[in-house]
């Protein structure tokens, strides 16, 4: 078969003999592929590695910053500034001491360093793609033309024979050739825990799941122990890691509701100034009756343009979500996207895996049952100190046959490892198998000790397909001291008649009562009845309603090893042992943190690997659900189409038997809805669900590199309740955003009317440069706005539902303060400059006749500072707060002032932002008038309350 000829992709490797597999690919498993073979498929398949489509270069992010409608408004009235400026310059029209160009220059500066700002934001684009990468291994071990060879992992082609050992990270999916106790670990990939035993001469059957395919392995997962030698089928976006990688690509990341928000407001200002600035100009040609004043109606023009820009905003908004991270970094929540900060105020729906999460993932066994009588287990953690009691008594193991027999059964079938580091009990391996262990060791069966009395000879490994694990180990006397020098352990001389080797068996308690045909009682096996099976699968549904995750546990004697891949045959006529139930306690703050999403109008969704029953007692006992609360499977939403789990996603809470893929198809149907989502995720698989969400969120202790790169946020501690706290925090962030947008935005309306109004109303020249309104704009406005940032959180802060994500910026009455406001400004504003005007151009006036427009420029600013002490709270007068709970605001207000008054008093600073003397008397009335904004504020708020309604 030529190369131009090799099966695609599609193959289903997995049901595939390994010589059919070779033949299919047209290669050896002794010889490997020839060089020419390798060349011709490099070329067909291309290069081992996972390919990046459709990303913005550094050079496109940074000129799509420059796509804003504000800035490119800027930018216009940089350009214009700059003609007019070049004019003067040419014509010998400017002014002794002015400088040309620095308005232009003062403008593009802003523009600039907005720009950085935004680039800086986005050029931190999803990295999961470089962490997928990550997972391919440099270097590969080959057969080619009959030789060993390290190759690099991007010229693996399909056909090639790769041999696996411990600790190689597999480069390519392949089907086993052959295998020597090859363990491989893919939870990365298919999220479970243990490691794989992989077994290549199996056929499995076309529709097995990715988890039980036993016989092939995939790129990105880690070989733990053993030897195989694999033919790879797949490589680069082919494999089942490129999938991902493609899935992952093909999620859209959308605007956050901030960023949307941003992007109306500008729309907005800029439309409504443009409009303005054609009033403007239009009334003032018609006023001179023709095009004698143009130069001075573009001057207003101008100023106008500059005024109704935020050009602080974007620097005062970034600060924030940067303060508010830092906030979230000590409650545990790493936030990787800085508008993911705002986001989370906006969370309707927290969909969060159970295990780790809201629960310890420290499982301690609370419950066995043995020969119809229930025994209580206590104890805290993985020590193994504490009693056995049945009826509230406590009891003496070695009195209870069926105990020490079902505890042997715990230790012996058992991976795991129970050590004692820093004075602190500590499990090595699996945390389920780690509480079978620390059970044992209750009752003085530790492990070191039986592997003495049952050596592993063989094992029927676990897979999630199979769902139990047997072991099988060889019988050998020890030494007892009396005269007969040997003897067998009590604990397991009853399951021997003259057999050499026992297989214990454990696993999902129904698989392996099914398999079972007797029952241990007294130390021998008797016939087991229909009535108690019946009675121990009823108290294995007991067990499960408690919340309990149950093993069910037997036995076999044989005469010989039972050969390898007999499972099926090995694994029958077993005899019961018993159930042990364990519980991975919730995490006590968890059950208060559901409440407080409950009060907050945010619903909580569980979504686990586990049994239904134990998933409902734990989200029925935190409060996730009510009792009677509906469970869906996966097996039930595999079923369903999209507009089926579309119908039926808001009625459920509780998704047990869930696997990763599925999230992505919850995550889907919750938005379609309308919700806005945060999921939690710690695998490789689920990446593509993090990245769907409106909010991703990574565990920090479980997570794989690839799932925090496509998260918004990383839980340090792996808290569900660290979640809660991060959205209490996204809404103080939004609120505080929200008050100083309508601190910000009030005065610049304030500003652009106040200019519109000087031509308008018969005064000469224009009151504000752009360089003082950019002064404004940035510094007498943008450090109370900083100050505002840190406004403590409102006391119903997490009493209320979340605002919806799709609301306006104008919205709750925003839009409608901030158009009051600045038409209050105005009147002030205007009320000042004409009696300013009129008292500097009186005759007989000591000082400069412009000083007016000093006048007005210090009233604006000035007048702000009143504006940032008042607006702290939309209901409380300023006099019944504590004017400490934000002594940011009192130091920004004074230090703006100061240098507000340096602008007017200080010559170097006057000349450079042209500026004019104005004496104390003028200062005094400018302070009169500018308290006025304060006064309306406050009078506002008693207006409100007088009226029984609550201000914006």
């Amino acid at each position: 078969m030529s190369a131009n000829s090799l099966p695609e992709g599609a193959t289903v490797w997995h049901s595939l003999e390994v010589d059919k597999a070779l033949d299919l690919l047209d290669s050896n498993a002794d010889n490997g592929l020839t060089p020419q073979e390798v060349e011709q498929r490099l070329q067909k398949y291309g290069p081992n590695e996972l390919e990046e489509q459709g990303g913005r270069s550094a050079w496109e992010i940074l000129l799509d910053q420059f796509k804003n409608i504000m800035l490119l408004m800027l930018i216009a009235v940089a350009i214009i500034s700059g003609g007019l400026d070049l004019v003067a310059w040419q014509g010998g029209t400017l002014k002794p001491g002015e400088v040309p160009f620095k308005d232009t220059i003062a403008i593009m500066a802003i523009v600039i360093l907005n720009g950085i700002l935004g680039y800086v934001q986005e050029s931190r684009a999803e990295q999961a793609l470089a962490a997928l990468k990550k997972l391919s291994s440099p270097l590969v071990r080959v057969i080619r033309d009959r030789k060993l060879l390290d190759v690099a992992a991007k010229e693996i082609v399909p056909g090639d024979v790769m041999l696996l050992e411990a600790g190689v990270q597999i480069a390519a999916d392949g089907r086993l050739i052959e295998q020597s106790n090859l363990q491989v670990r893919e939870s990365a990939l298919t999220g479970e825990a243990e490691a794989v035993n992989k077994q290549a001469t199996l056929q499995l059957p076309e529709d097995t799941s990715l988890g039980d395919r036993i016989n092939v392995v995939y790129q990105g997962t880690e070989v733990v122990q053993g030897r195989g030698k694999v033919l790879v089928t797949n490589t680069g976006m082919k494999t089942e890691l490129g999938k991902i990688a493609t899935l992952l690509q093909s999620v859209e990341s959308e605007p956050t509701p901030l960023q949307q928000r941003m992007t109306q407001l500008g729309n907005v200002l800029v439309s409504g100034s443009l409009i303005l600035v054609a009033i403007v100009v239009i009334g003032g040609v018609i006023q001179a009756r023709g095009f004698s004043n143009l130069q001075e109606l573009l001057e207003v023009s101008l100023s106008m343009a500059v005024a109704v820009v935020p050009e602080g905003l974007p620097a005062v908004i970034t600060v924030t979500l940067a303060l508010g991270t830092q906030r979230m970094v000590k409650q545990n929540a790493l936030i990787r996207k800085l508008p993911a900060v705002e986001t989370l105020g906006s969370v309707t729906t927290i969909c969060s895996d159970k295990t780790g999460t809201l629960t310890q993932n420290k499982m301690v066994v609370q419950s066995v049952y043995t020969n119809n009588s229930t025994f209580r287990v206590t104890g805290q953690g993985y020590a193994p100190t504490g009693d056995f009691q049945l009826n509230e008594q406590k009891i003496a193991v070695e009195e209870y046959p069926e105990i020490s027999a079902l505890l042997v059964a715990c230790a012996v079938c058992n991976d795991s490892v129970l050590q004692k580091e820093a004075g602190e009990w500590a499990i090595l391996g699996d945390p389920t198998e780690g509480a079978l262990m620390t059970l044992a060791g209750k009752a003085g069966i530790e492990k070191d000790q039986w592997e003495s009395k049952l050596p592993r000879v063989s094992e029927f490994p676990f897979s999630s397909e199979r769902k139990r694990m047997s072991v099988i180990s060889q019988v050998k006397a020890v030494a007892t001291g009396d005269a007969s020098g040997t003897d067998i352990d009590p604990a397991i001389a009853g399951f021997l008649q003259s057999e050499q080797y026992l297989m214990f068996t454990k696993g999902s308690p129904e698989l392996i009562l099914a398999r079972c045909s007797q029952l241990y009682l007294g130390r021998h096996a008797a016939p087991l009845t229909e009535a108690q099976r019946q009675q121990i699968l009823a108290e294995n549904d007991q067990m499960a309603s408690k919340g309990l995750r149950v093993l069910g546990f037997a036995y076999k004697p044989f005469s010989e090893i039972p050969p390898e891949g007999s499972d099926e045959t090995s694994e029958q006529e077993l005899v019961w042992l018993g159930l042990v139930g364990m519980l991975d306690a919730p995490r006590p703050e968890v059950r208060a943190a559901v409440q407080e999403c409950r009060e907050a109008g945010i619903r909580p969704v569980m979504i686990t690997g586990d049994h239904q029953l134990t998933a409902k007692a734990i989200a029925s006992d935190l409060g996730i659900a009510e009792e009677g609360a509906r469970v869906l499977t996966g097996q039930e939403l595999q079923r369903m189409d999209d507009e089926e789990l579309k119908q039926n996603v808001d009625l459920v809470s509780i998704y047990a038997r869930v696997s990763p893929e599925h999230k992505l198809r919850i995550v889907k149907a919750l938005q379609a809805r309308g919700r806005f989502v945060a999921m939690t995720g710690d695998g490789v698989n689920d990446a593509p669900a993090l990245k769907q969400a409106d909010i991703g969120i990574a565990m920090g202790i479980t997570g794989t590199d690839v799932s925090k790169e496509a998260s918004d946020m990383v839980l340090l501690d792996d808290n569900f309740a660290t979640i809660v706290s991060a959205t209490k925090e996204g809404r103080v962030v939004y609120t505080n955003i929200r008050r100083f947008i309508k601190y910000i935005l009030g005065s610049n309306i304030g500003e652009v009317l106040t200019i519109a109004a000087a031509p308008l109303i018969g005064l000469g020249g224009v009151p504000l440069t752009p360089l003082q309104i950019l002064w404004m704009n940035l510094v007498t406005d943008g450090l109370p706005a900083l100050a505002l940032a840190v406004e403590p959180p409102e006391p119903d802060v997490m009493k209320r539902p979340p605002f919806s994500p799709r609301e306006s910026i104008f919205a709750r009455g925003l839009g409608a303060y901030m158009v009051r406001i600045g038409i209050v400004f105005a009147i002030i504003s205007i009320a000042l400059m004409a009696w300013a005007y009129n008292h500097t151009h009186t005759p007989g006036y000591q000082g400069d006749p412009d000083s007016w427009k000093t006048m007005v420029f210090t009233t604006l600013c000035i007048a702000q500072m009143g504006h940032a002490i008042a607006i702290r709270s939309n209901n409380q007068l300023t006099i019944e707060m504590n004017p400490l709970s934000n002594k940011f605001v009192l130091g920004a207000v004074v230090v703006t002032t100061i240098l507000q008054l340096m602008l007017v008093y200080v010559p170097p600073l006057r000349a450079f932002f042209g500026t004019h003397f104005i004496n104390g008397t003028e200062l005094a009335i400018c302070i009169g008038f500018s308290a006025l904004m304060f006064v309306w504020v406050e009078l506002e708020k008693i207006f409100f309350r007088v009226m029984g309604k609550k201000a914006v």
